[in-house]
C-alpha cells in the first residue's frame, strides 16, 4: 500500500441516525490513497466528557485538538477538513484559520442556526403524514408555533441541560447554534472548498450551496446532488427524517463519494496504481 497523499480530519457522532456517512467516505478516500482521521464527538462512544453539556465552542476546540494531533504525525502532507451538517461550521473555521489546505462541506449552510431551524420546521410540517396532520388539527396544535415556543424557552434559560416535552436537550448547544452566523467565517476562507448538499435535503436548503460559493474567497466547487437527503442517500419520495431508519440500510450515494474523491485527486495528486 502506498503512503497517503493527504489526510482528512472529520468529526462525527456515532448513532444509528448517523448512518455510517463518515466511514463510507473514509473507505472511498482510502481507495484513492487518502487517509482519514475520524473521532466521536465529546461524550459519545469512547470519547470523554458530557455530550449534553458541550456547546459549539467545545466542539470546535475538539476539532482543533484533533487537527493538531494529526499535524504532528503527517509532516509534509496537505491536511484537509471535512464536515457534515454541524461539522461544516467547524471545518470552515479550520479553513478560515489557515490550518488546512482545503475543506469539504457536506449539507452545510451560510444561514444562522435560528434561520435553519425555522426553515426545517416549515419543511417537516409540510411533510407530516396525513394521519399526523389530522391529529394535530384535532389537538389544535401548530407545529411551527410549538417549535418556536420550545426554542424561546431554551433561549431564555442559562441551563446547560433541559427537558423539553420530556426529552433531554443540550440547551447550551441549542443557544450556541441558534445565534451562530457562519457567513463571516466562510468569507475568510481562501483555500479550495467543495460544497455538496442533496437536492432533497429537508434540514438545510439545497440552494445554499450557491450562497456558500459567493462567500468563500478561494477556488470553489459546488453541487446539489440529485434526490439525496440529509443522510446523503436517495430520497425520491421526499420522506425526509421519517425515512431515515430505512435509509441507513442503504449505502451512501456513490455519486457523492465520487465527487469527493475526484475533487481531492484533482487538487492533491491522482492516486497511484498501487494505492488501495
Amino acid at each position: 500500500m502506498s503512503p497517503p497523499r493527504c489526510w482528512i480530519a472529520r468529526s462525527g457522532r456515532w448513532s444509528s441516525a448517523a448512518g455510517g456517512i463518515t466511514s463510507a467516505i473514509a473507505e472511498a478516500l482510502a481507495g484513492a490513497g487518502v487517509a482519514a482521521l475520524r473521532y466521536d464527538k465529546r461524550g459519545v462512544g469512547a470519547s470523554g466528557g458530557d455530550y449534553y453539556r458541550a456547546g459549539m465552542g467545545q466542539r470546535l476546540a475538539d476539532a482543533r485538538a484533533a487537527l493538531g494531533w494529526l499535524a504532528g504525525r503527517a509532516a509534509g502532507l496537505p491536511l484537509l477538513a471535512m464536515g457534515h451538517s454541524e461539522g461544516t461550521y467547524h471545518a470552515a473555521q479550520l479553513a478560515a484559520d489557515g490550518a488546512v489546505a482545503g475543506a469539504v462541506l457536506l449539507s452545510g449552510s451560510p444561514r444562522t442556526g435560528g434561520e435553519i431551524l425555522a426553515w426545517q420546521t416549515g419543511q417537516l410540517a409540510d411533510k407530516l403524514p396525513k394521519a399526523s396532520k389530522i391529529v394535530l388539527r384535532l389537538l389544535r396544535t401548530d407545529v411551527v408555533k410549538a417549535q418556536r415556543r420550545n426554542q424561546d424557552r431554551i433561549m431564555a434559560s442559562s441551563r446547560d441541560v433541559m427537558r423539553i416535552q420530556g426529552t433531554k436537550v443540550n440547551a447550551r448547544w441549542v443557544r450556541d447554534f441558534v445565534t451562530y452566523d457562519p457567513a463571516p467565517v466562510l468569507a475568510r476562507v481562501t483555500v479550495p472548498v467543495l460544497a455538496i448538499t442533496g437536492g432533497h435535503d429537508m434540514q438545510v436548503p439545497p440552494e445554499d450551496v450557491e450562497a456558500i460559493g459567493r462567500l468563500v474567497q478561494g477556488p470553489f466547487e459546488g453541487h446539489v446532488a440529485g434526490d439525496l437527503s440529509h443522510l446523503l442517500r436517495p430520497d425520491p419520495g421526499w420522506a425526509g427524517p421519517r425515512g431515515y431508519r430505512r435509509a441507513v440500510r442503504q449505502p451512501v450515494s456513490p455519486e457523492l463519494l465520487g465527487l469527493i474523491t475526484t475533487w481531492v485527486a484533482e487538487r492533491w495528486g491522482r492516486p497511484s496504481a498501487a494505492a488501495s
